[in-house]
């Protein structure tokens, strides 16, 4: 670890202390969220403008696409015979003139106003004879003050910075401020060692600094970023480590009455997971057995379970669930399965009674000495008088598993001996809800941490799922069961095509099957170009699908009128369902074979994917039919190409990154400082690994940092306040 000055140090001095930074300046950078030293010196550059490259005006051709940094000579703006707003710019360099026109962008007036300096991204064409660009990309560096007093080391490279439209700065703003904040600081602490900087061949970070904001060439920035990305998922492995380390030191566990060979069913015959195993009518995957073998080995342990299991959609995760929780039931303890939705949570109902519905448990307290194991559904909709009954039945311990909602967090919902949670869909919940649960459990007899099982059906690739869940073990269901077929997706493009797939939804009810078709609203809307549920229910109903049983279901429905439509749909009493997206999750119907998605466009690649895990889940063949035109938007397109080309989640999750970047799947884990700013998942995998491998080797058993100081520091300081003091409250 070198000496200089610290991340603490640095967050601790206003940017006013800077002598670049006027008044005005200060308040556009504090209206940017830029406070500190600190702050200033990690908004890095988004792109680099490399001059040794860049094009003269008087050198680019028509056709080609090039970056030139001109300065504004004249703007005029104004309207075409159209209506539309036309801003034309005169910008020049040393070797000549260029005209640049802005459609439907008047804004523009403002910002390139008489003697701004700014660069230029786009491609010559011509009008009129002359060369023009129209609409480029551009990056204002000089405002009309254009100062440029102290930041020389553009002559190369200039970084650009984002700009804020709160603060009015410009790119070259930032330039001068960062500049004069480098040469100040002069050194930075360092806080990995020497070695650990060898070995995994980084940078220090006073050259990163230097080279990511000032690069003498473009070949310097890549180290320099790599560095620093390190640095953002260093911290939040540490962050995880600790937090594992601090839940297993606070934890009150149960060591379960399961063998992990369990699994392999048949040799414990008076088990209630191997006589579940044994009874089923297929015969669970391999990918099963090893999962259920895992959780039985945490079960046993005595150390509160935290695991995430991981499952494509249709990959069997509630045979682990059930098996999971009879583990508990078998030692005399409860089990608790929450859903996010009353429709998931009552298809958990149906097919887990069912399933369990032979199941004997010894029970001196009644008569003959045994009982039928108790499942019961608890939700919001549950009448006033059965909800006491039940809710009497958990505090008692006769009810042995209780599926429901979040109406299991209610105040008057007491567990009598709870020792397993399984929560599914992890995404629709937060920590809250698991941590009330896990309390739950602390006020039962049991007075332990209950066990905690976390399903997701939406793939999530491997290292946002270490960055997003690194405080959890994971496991993966990686095969499907036996008897499913794949599903055939097709991306409907045109009218014609649009009219085949109602004939193929016909076709499929004539032969006894079912059929979905999920619009994206409930209600039409003017704003929103989308069908709604509401009118292509009456349209279908009076043209393409006409004389067939339709069935409504979205949202804005009562729940019991829901649960009356699922159980209608369920018993083939409705031909197809026509639903907003409230089907998505979960709903298990193997009878229905067709998927129709309607302005599919609209939608990303995980919710496509569990839409279309609603058909394919029997026997018979399925099919899935993405209904979008081709005039989609590009990312639309690539999203919509990709359903059609592959149902392998996992490698759909892994393009879903790629497009929407890390915040949306990191969700609430990308809170405070701690933000993955320069790190990108779908490419820093071996940063992953390496800061991962670090951390583990930091954080010792009792959850310390060995001593490592400026490390606990730099995670006090940035990571998000509620977690800073989790972690640091000893």
């Amino acid at each position: 670890m070198s000496e200089g000055r610290s991340l603490r140090y640095l967050s601790a001095i206003e940017v006013e202390h800077l002598s670049t930074a006027s008044p005005r300046k200060v308040s556009a950078l504090k209206a940017a969220g830029i406070e500190s030293i600190f702050d200033l010196l990690w908004h890095y550059p988004r792109r680099y403008i490399d001059r040794s490259r860049q094009a003269d005006v008087a050198d680019a051709l028509t056709g080609e696409k090039v970056v030139v940094l001109a300065t504004v000579q004249r703007v005029s703006p104004r309207r075409t015979k159209q209506g539309r707003s036309l801003v034309e710019v005169e910008v020049a360099d040393a070797t000549g003139v260029l005209r640049v026109v802005f459609f439907n962008q008047a804004w523009r007036a403002k910002q390139l106003r008489f003697g701004t300096e700014a660069l230029f991204d786009g491609t010559i064409d011509s009008f009129r004879g002359e060369r023009q660009m129209t609409n480029p990309v551009v990056d204002v560096l000089v405002g009309t003050e254009g100062q440029r007093s102290g930041y020389q080391k553009t002559d190369r490279v200039i970084p650009i910075y984002p700009q804020s439209a709160k603060g009015g700065l410009t790119s070259w703003n930032y330039g001068v401020l960062i500049e004069e904040a480098l040469r100040r600081t002069v050194a930075f602490a360092d806080p990995l060692e020497e070695t650990e900087l060898d070995r995994f061949d980084l940078l220090d970070r006073g050259n990163a600094m230097r080279a990511i904001h000032q690069p003498e060439s473009l070949e310097e920035v890549e180290p320099a970023r790599r560095r620093l990305a390190f640095d953002e998922l260093f911290r939040l492995q540490l962050a995880l480590r600790l937090r594992r380390a601090q839940l297993q030191r606070d934890a009150r566990g149960i060591a379960h009455r399961v063998d992990p060979s369990e699994a392999q069913g048949g040799a414990h015959q008076e088990s209630f997971v191997s006589q579940f195993l044994s009874s089923l009518d297929f015969e669970p995957t391999s990918a099963q057995r090893r999962v259920i073998g895992e959780i039985a080995v945490d079960l046993a342990s005595g150390l509160p379970m935290n695991r995430l299991l991981q499952g494509d959609v249709g990959s069997g995760k509630t045979v682990v669930a059930i098996a999971t929780m009879l583990a508990a039931v078998q030692g005399g303890h409860q089990a608790a399965l929450m859903a996010p939705t009353e429709v998931l949570a009552e298809q958990h109902y149906l097919g887990i009674s069912a399933l369990l519905q032979d199941f004997v448990i010894k029970d001196d307290q009644h008569l003959g000495g045994t009982r039928s194991l108790d499942v019961r559904l608890l939700t919001g909709s549950v009448p006033v008088a059965k909800r006491r009954v039940i809710a009497e039945g958990i505090a008692g311990g006769d009810v042995d598993i209780v599926i429901g909602t979040q109406a299991l967090l209610s105040a008057d919902v007491s567990f009598g001996d709870l020792g397993v949670v399984v929560v599914d869909e992890q995404h629709r919940f937060g920590v809250e809800q698991r941590a009330a649960l896990r309390e739950s459990g602390r006020r039962s007899r049991a007075g332990a941490d209950p066990d905690l099982l976390i399903m997701t059906a939406t793939p999530i690739p491997r290292t946002a799922a270490m960055v997003a869940f690194g405080d959890l073990e994971m496991s993966v269901l990686d095969e499907m069961p036996q008897g499913r077929t794949p599903i055939v997706t097709h991306w409907v493009r045109t009218e014609m095509e649009d009219l085949g797939v109602w004939e193929r939804v016909r076709e499929e009810i004539a032969d006894g099957r079912q059929a979905y078709v999920v619009c994206p609203l409930v209600e039409g809307s003017d704003r929103v170009a989308a069908r709604s549920a509401s009118e292509e229910f009456e349209r279908l109903g009076s043209h393409e699908l006409a004389g067939l049983r339709l069935g409504l279901m979205h949202g804005q429905m009562k729940t019991v009128d829901k649960e009356a439509v699922m159980a209608a749909f369920r018993k083939h009493e409705i031909d197809v369902l026509v639903a907003t997206t409230v089907i998505e999750v979960g709903v298990d119907v193997p009878n229905a074979t067709v998927m129709v998605i309607e302005d599919a466009g609209r939608f990303g690649i995980a919710q496509l994917h569990q839409l279309r895990g609603r058909v394919g889940r029997g026997a018979k063949q399925s099919y899935c039919f993405l209904l979008a035109g081709q005039e989609t938007s590009a990312d639309a397109k690539t999203r919509l190409g990709a359903l059609e080309a592959t149902t392998d989640g996992f490698a759909l999750a892994e393009i879903d990154l790629d497009l929407r970047g890390e915040g949306t799947i990191l969700g609430s884990r990308q809170k405070g400082r701690s933000d993955l700013n320069l790190a990108k998942l779908s490419r820093d995998q071996d940063l992953m690994e390496m800061a991962r491998a670090l951390a583990i080797e930091i954080v010792g058993e009792d959850g310390s940092l060995g001593g490592r100081q400026q490390l606990a520091d730099e995670l006090e300081l940035t990571l998000d306040p509620d977690d800073a003091a989790f972690l640091f409250k000893s």
